[in-house]
């Protein structure tokens, strides 16, 4: 049995503890799928080898089945990360005409602002009244006519809340493709790609180790990149090259796929959702019936994947911190943004994790009586 500690961390984050050991026994010496041995380490392998390609096909393999990828949406392994897309997606998306953003929190206001570089911005809504607590209703947002696609977070990492069903923009009159940031909580639900024309994610809050980003966007908006797009970042060339235009951040690529077998060990998509609905609802549960602490995020649109709580005396903050780190709960600061606190309870994190949290919160209650 693991005594490790439960590490909250909102990202980097957590990994299944099958998959770094794993790792830790292939790291010099990584086998194919007979298990015979390579000599090499996945970090020393030729990106465009047999042995990394092989590698590299079942990653993608196994990521399209977990999330039902349609077969014409290509998946494309790329790197800089969620924020690089904020640029990416403007840069190959927008034809330097209007776009339309919801802002729901501090991620999504960095993709208007980068946005504006490349093309024009509309604010079609916003959560900043009520301090990104609460989801702006679809039925209210003001899209415009001529925008090139509606960007959307569906989960702000930040500020807790995240989009439990996604907008219809047919339904609202749009003929823009939705794109999404999923990257803080891809693969813990399905996703309906019926509405979706790109998705885009950095891996190292449930996927992997940060380097790699995830991209799954429709073929149909590919080839329309400005010219000022470097080949690099260029959707259609990666889609071509298979994502070896340059050469793809391998080790991240691997550590994703054994993190794509062991989902699909524990049941896959549908399983780890309704274990992460178990969870939060533990952790919200418990927050709710507490005068101690306060989550002040909507209920309707509260994450499952990062739950940000609040000590009603702020003084207390040193001493329930350095508590939790006593009895291993580990990385529970809040975002320096909007301080308090912030349990982030990704795939990797068991529900054991989530009662040991709890258990602590009582604790420290108890004992500040």
């Amino acid at each position: 049995m693991s005594t490790r500690p439960y590490n909250f961390s909102a990202g980097p984050a957590a990994m299944p503890l099958e998959v770094l050991q794993q790792a830790a026994a292939e790291m010099t010496d990584w086998p194919d799928a007979q298990g015979r041995p390579s000599g090499m380490g996945v970090m020393e392998m030729s990106h465009r080898g047999k042995e990394f390609i092989a590698i590299y096909e079942q990653a993608e393999a196994d990521l399209r089945e977990l999330l039902a990828v349609p077969e014409h949406f290509k998946v494309l392994f790329m790197q800089g990360g969620g924020i690089a897309e904020n640029a990416i997606v403007p840069l190959n998306l927008s034809r330097g005409e209007s776009i339309d953003v919801v802002v729901t929190g501090s991620w999504s206001e960095k993709s208007f602002k980068e946005a504006a570089k490349f093309c024009t911005p509309h604010l079609a809504a916003s959560g900043k009244d009520s301090n990104f607590t609460t989801l702006p209703d679809p039925a209210q947002w003001k899209l415009s006519d001529q925008a090139r696609y509606v960007h959307v977070c569906t989960n702000e990492t930040i500020h807790g809340v995240e989009f439990h069903q996604l907008p219809d923009l047919q339904a609202l009159g749009s003929h823009a493709p939705l794109v999404i940031d999923f990257s803080s909580h891809v693969l813990s639900r399905s996703v309906d790609w019926s509405k979706v024309g790109l998705a885009f994610g950095g891996a190292q809050k449930n996927i992997g180790p940060a380097g790699v980003t995830l991209v799954v966007v429709r073929e149909d908006l590919l080839g329309h990149a400005l010219q000022v797009c470097p080949s690099a970042f260029n959707y259609q060339t990666v889609a071509d090259h298979g994502s070896m235009y340059n050469t793809p951040p391998t080790y991240s690529i691997y550590m994703a796929g054994l993190t794509f077998q062991w989902l699909k060990r524990q049941g896959g998509v549908a399983a780890m959702e309704q274990r992460n609905i178990a969870k939060a609802q533990l952790l919200y549960d418990f927050l709710d019936n507490s005068s101690f602490y306060s989550n002040h995020v909507a209920a309707d649109c509260r994450s499952r994947m990062n739950v940000p709580f609040f000590l009603a005396d702020a003084t207390r903050n040193e001493a329930f911190l350095a508590g939790a780190k006593a009895a291993g709960l580990l990385q529970l600061k809040g975002h320096k943004s909007v301080g308090g606190m912030r349990a982030s309870i990704y795939n990797a994190m068991p529900i054991e994790g989530v009662q040991a949290l709890v258990d602590y919160l009582r604790a420290f209650e108890q004992t500040q009586a």
